[in-house]
């Protein structure tokens, strides 16, 4: 790559220019970097290394990620990750997510950033989600509403969420990997990874657009019953949720055996 005349100008329009014009330095980035480190300027030096740091922790967060996937991919099998969100919450639904990623060794395909979905911020989550369901070979999402978890009780709820969402996948997958803890009375193979959102692939990506979808959800929710703070609080007994059912009472979304002891 022959020198930018850019490369000629201050500090600050250098910064300028790469940061308008990334996907063309991030196409020469090793020899952007080279240049940027050979300028005499410390500030032009500076830009250098925060390109070098960036393509560091991109290598690292492939490696991470291909981790992820050499596991599922270790299996030899059609691989099914789920996992769940909502077991705790006073009010709203469990729901369940289940997903089939394409898995080849050339790991072409990876999907950055997939982690427990809790370590992720809500804007990246709601990135991840969609291009997980734009990858994915098949994915389901599946619910138990207070209703359910009232009449059957919530360790019967968390386990159906996690069969009918590997029942209603349009592939059917020769093991699933379950986070935590294995689904009872599911009749297929299933292997459960403790923390297994870190662990696999499949899982991570279950985690996502479950919590994805059970957030949307609440939110939807909170425009109905705006005093219980649904939409930052996710149905979990916050302060001013917990004030919100002193003052007002539980709503026909709200879990009515998880308030014995708050509604008294």
């Amino acid at each position: 790559m022959n020198k930018p005349e850019i490369l000629s100008e201050s500090a600050a329009a250098i910064r300028k220019y790469v940061k308008e014009h990334s996907e063309l330095v991030l196409e020469n980035r090793e020899e952007w970097i080279a240049a940027l480190l050979e300028d005499h300027r410390k500030a032009v030096q500076g830009i250098g290394l925060s390109l070098k740091k960036s393509k560091e922790a991109e290598e690292r967060e492939r490696l991470r990620v291909k981790a992820l996937y050499q596991h599922d991919l270790s299996y030899g099998k059609i691989v099914c990750g789920v996992d769940e969100v909502g077991r705790g919450p006073l009010a709203g639904p469990i729901v369940g997510a289940a997903v089939i990623l394409p898995m080849d060794d050339t790991f072409t395909e990876m999907i950055l950033g997939i982690d427990d979905s809790k370590k992720i911020s809500k804007k990246n989550r709601e990135i991840l989600a969609e291009i997980i369901k734009e990858k994915a070979v098949s994915y389901s999402i599946y619910e138990m509403s207070n209703l359910d978890i009232d009449r059957l009780g919530i360790s019967y709820c968390n386990h159906e969420v996690f069969r009918g969402a590997v029942r209603t996948l349009s592939v059917v997958p020769e093991l699933v990997l379950s986070d935590g803890y294995k689904i009872k009375d599911y009749q297929g193979q299933n292997i459960a990874l403790v923390k297994g959102d870190t662990i696999s692939a499949s899982i991570a990506c279950a985690s996502i657009i479950a919590k994805v979808h059970r957030d949307r959800l609440m939110e939807n929710y909170a425009l109905y019953y705006p005093q219980y703070g649904f939409d930052h609080n996710a149905g979990y007994g916050s302060k001013d949720h917990l004030d919100a059912l002193q003052e007002k009472g539980a709503t026909p979304i709200h879990r009515i055996s998880f308030l014995s002891n708050i509604l008294k």
